[in-house]
């Protein structure tokens, strides 16, 4: 069936595809969603056409019968009045209605199978239709948030490459690499940077020391007057 082959190709729309080929997906999801209804009407209207047809042949089935007892009674009253002629012909025209009666009844629970498939096929549908619907508050809210965490992830790469955190994270990977390069060439010159900072620290407790000894001779000479004198 043509419209069932459409609502399997609506069905068939996933996530991946609203995400790549739309714009607005809320918008598309809301369009999907008439579309399966009207998909739905079409085929309601093809159940409603089905049972119509089904009703027409119930009433055709009934009447043929009904016209198979009128019959029936009609040779029973000539075979009453000894009219076996007219008692022959009706009961011919008994068997007549009565062979369309059973051609009728076959088309009857035909149509009634159809009726049924049919049926089963709306509840189906309206059954995929509510779960559309049911669905489709989750996948708007997945959609929100593979955009949101699409959009958090980029601001996070433009931060990482040009923030100013960055920056000052370069300016000091590059002092390092001068101090490094400075002690390098320190070394191949012949210069032992920590041998020069032992010796610093030598002559700065040599300078120190003097420095007291040269305090502690002041004292021992006493006030200048006292000399004068």
């Amino acid at each position: 069936m043509c419209w069932l082959e459409r609502f399997s190709l609506v069905m068939r729309s996933n996530f991946t595809l609203l995400c790549e080929r739309f714009e607005d997906p809320q918008r598309m999801l809301h369009q999907l969603l008439i579309d399966m209804d009207e998909e739905l009407e079409t085929v309601r209207h093809n159940v409603a056409e089905a049972l119509a047809d089904e009703i027409q042949l119930r009433k055709q089935m009934d009447a043929a019968r009904q016209e198979a007892e009128q019959w029936l009674t009609r040779a029973k009253s000539a075979i009453d009045r000894h009219d076996d002629e007219s008692a022959k012909a009706a009961l011919d025209q008994k068997l007549r209605a009565t062979e369309r009666a059973d051609e009728l009844t076959k088309e009857y629970e035909k149509q009634q199978e159809q009726t049924r498939k049919l049926r089963d096929a709306v509840r189906n549908l309206e059954d995929k239709i509510r779960q559309a619907r049911q669905r489709r508050t989750l996948l708007l809210a997945r959609m929100a948030r593979a955009d949101s965490t699409r959009r958090i992830n980029s601001a996070l790469d433009r931060a990482q490459g040009t923030s100013a955190f960055a920056e000052f994270h370069r300016m000091e990977t590059r002092v390092d690499r001068a101090e490094a390069l400075a002690e390098a060439y320190d070394r191949l010159d012949g210069r032992d940077p920590d041998a020069e900072e032992l010796k610093r620290q030598f002559d700065e407790q040599h300078r120190s020391e003097n420095l007291r000894k040269e305090l502690e001779s002041l004292r021992q000479q006493g006030p200048v007057d006292a000399q004068a004198k």
